[in-house]
C-alpha cells in the first residue's frame, strides 16, 4: 500500500487512507495492534451466549473464536475466524440480552461474508479512485501544455469528484451491509427465542452518545447508519417478535453481573467501574465478588481470602470462584493453599478450560517437592494442548521440564513460547538444540522441524 500511495497525488492517497482505515481491525489483530484479555469466566459466558446464535446460524462447526479486547469503548468487531468483543461492551450492558444482540450483529457479518465482500469493494474503490487521479492529472496536463487555466481546473475536479463518488459508493455499501446484518440478528434472536429489546437499547444508547454531533455529519460519509434510523427500523419488527420482553433469567443476570464486577475490578482506579461496584447496580454477590477482586488487586491479597471466602458461601459450585481464590492464595505466596482451590475449580468447570490446567500447574510448580513438580509437567502440557494460546503456559512448563531434568522438553516448550510471543529468530535457535535430543521422525522430533521451518 505504501508503493501505491507513493504513485499517487495527495487527495488519493487521502482515500486510500480512510480505505485502509476501514479495514483497521483486521490488521490490528494481526499484528498484535489491541490488547487482549484471557479469563476462563468472561470466555464461558460469551460463548454460552453465543453458542446458540452460531448453531442458528449454521455455523457451530465453523470454528469461530471469540476474543476479548482490553478497551472500555462499546464496541465489538469480526476479523477472519474470530469476533472480538470489548471489555467495555460487557462493562456497560445491564443485561445479557444487550450483548448478545450485539454478537448476534457480528453473526449476522459472518453468515453475509462481508469482510470478502468489504475487500473486494475496497479494491474497487481504489481502482475508480487510481483511474479518476489519472484522467484528471491528464487533463490538467493538457490544459497547462495549452495555456488553459479552466482546463487544468476541470482536471482537478474530475479527479477530486471520482474519488468522492468512489467513496461514498464504498460507504454507502458498508451501511447496507450494517443493515443485512441487523436483520440477520433479528431473524437469529426469534429462532433462538430471544428478545430483540437489547438491540434497541444498544441503539438508545449509541443515539444518545452521537446526539451531541449528528448535525455535524455529513450522511454520505458515514459508514454505518444512525443510531435513530436504526431504532425507527427495528423498533416494529422487534415488537412484532412473540419473544419481546422476554427477560433474562435470575441465573444468567447473576453470571453476567460477575462478569461486569470482575472487569470493574480489574480496571481498578477507573471512576466508572469503582462507582458500579458501590452504587448498587449489580447483584449484592457480584458485588461482593469485585470488591473481593479489588482487594486483591490494589489492596492485600490476604484481607481479600476472607472476602472471597464470603462469595464461595453464596457460590459453593461456581469453579470461576474457586479459581479467583487458588489465584489470590498463589499471588500471596501461599502456593501450597491454593492447590486444593484450582483442584476444585477444574471439577467444576465444564468447559474444560486449559487456561485453569495452568494456573494450577503453576501452583504445583511454585509449591514445590517432586510429586508436585511431576504433576505440573502433566498438567501443565494438558493445559497448552487444550488452550496453546495460554501463552504463559508454555513458559511454565518449560521450567516444570527443566526442574524436572528433561532439557530437550524445556527447550521444546521455549521455542513454542518464543514462536507465540513473535520471537522468531529465539524460537528456531531453541526448536535446533530441542531437536538434537529428540529421535528422527517422533512427534517432538517433528514439532521442533515444523518450529525450525517457520518463516
Amino acid at each position: 500500500m505504501t508503493r501505491t500511495l507513493s504513485r499517487l497525488n495527495p487527495l488519493a492517497a487521502l482515500l486510500a487512507l480512510v480505505l485502509i482505515i476501514t479495514t483497521v481491525p483486521t490488521s490490528h489483530a494481526q499484528r498484535g495492534g489491541i490488547s487482549l484479555v484471557r479469563d476462563a469466566e468472561i470466555e464461558a459466558l460469551l460463548r454460552d451466549y453465543s453458542l446458540p446464535l452460531l448453531r442458528a446460524a449454521g455455523m457451530n462447526r465453523r470454528g469461530i473464536g471469540i476474543r476479548i479486547v482490553n478497551d472500555l469503548d462499546f464496541n465489538a468487531f469480526v476479523s477472519g475466524n474470530d469476533m472480538f468483543i470489548h471489555t467495555g461492551l460487557i462493562l456497560q450492558a445491564q443485561t445479557p440480552n444487550e450483548v448478545v444482540g450485539v454478537i448476534a450483529h457480528e453473526i449476522g457479518h459472518f453468515v453475509g461474508e462481508h469482510q470478502v465482500r468489504l475487500r473486494e469493494r475496497v479494491a474497487e474503490a481504489a481502482r475508480i479512485a487510481q483511474i479518476t487521479s489519472l484522467l484528471g492529472i491528464g487533463v490538467a496536463a493538457a490544459g497547462a501544455a495549452s495555456g488553459s487555466s479552466d482546463a487544468g481546473r476541470a482536471g482537478l475536479g474530475i479527479a477530486a469528484g471520482g474519488r468522492t463518488a468512489a467513496l461514498r459508493g464504498l460507504l454507502r455499501y458498508q451501511r447496507d451491509e450494517e443493515q443485512t446484518a441487523d436483520r440477520t440478528a433479528l431473524r437469529l434472536l426469534r429462532q433462538t427465542g430471544q428478545s430483540a429489546d437489547g438491540m434497541l437499547a444498544t441503539f438508545q444508547r449509541l443515539a444518545r452518545q452521537t446526539s451531541l454531533m449528528a448535525g455535524r455529519v455529513d450522511p454520505y460519509v458515514r459508514s454505518h447508519p444512525t443510531a435513530n434510523d436504526r431504532i425507527a427500523r427495528l423498533r416494529p419488527l422487534a415488537q412484532a417478535s412473540p419473544y419481546a420482553g422476554k427477560k433474562d433469567s435470575a441465573q444468567l443476570l447473576l453470571r453476567h453481573d460477575m462478569a461486569r464486577a470482575k472487569i470493574a475490578a480489574y480496571l481498578g482506579g477507573n471512576r466508572y467501574s469503582r462507582a458500579l461496584l458501590q452504587r448498587g447496580e449489580l447483584h449484592p454477590t457480584a458485588q461482593l465478588y469485585g470488591r473481593a477482586i479489588l482487594t486483591y488487586l490494589y489492596g492485600s491479597p490476604r484481607r481479600a481470602v476472607p472476602q472471597i471466602e464470603k462469595v464461595l458461601k453464596a457460590q459453593p459450585k461456581n469453579p470461576y470462584v474457586y479459581e479467583m481464590k487458588g489465584e489470590i492464595l498463589l499471588r500471596s505466596n501461599q502456593p501450597k493453599l491454593a492447590i486444593a482451590p484450582l483442584r476444585r475449580a477444574i471439577a467444576l468447570d465444564k468447559t474444560k478450560a486449559g487456561f485453569m490446567q495452568i494456573q494450577l500447574g503453576h501452583a504445583l510448580l511454585e509449591a514445590g517437592g517432586q510429586k508436585n513438580l511431576q504433576e505440573a509437567v502433566k498438567v501443565l502440557a494438558l493445559g497448552v494442548q487444550r488452550d496453546p494460546t495460554a501463552v504463559r503456559g508454555f513458559a511454565f512448563l518449560a521450567r516444570a521440564r527443566a526442574q524436572a531434568g528433561d532439557g530437550p522438553g524445556a527447550l521444546l516448550a521455549s521455542a513454542e513460547h518464543a514462536v507465540r510471543t513473535g520471537q522468531k529468530g529465539r524460537a528456531r535457535e531453541y526448536a535446533t538444540r530441542a531437536q538434537r535430543g529428540f529421535k528422527r521422525g517422533t512427534p517432538r522430533w517433528l514439532r521442533a522441524q515444523d518450529i525450525i521451518e517457520i518463516r
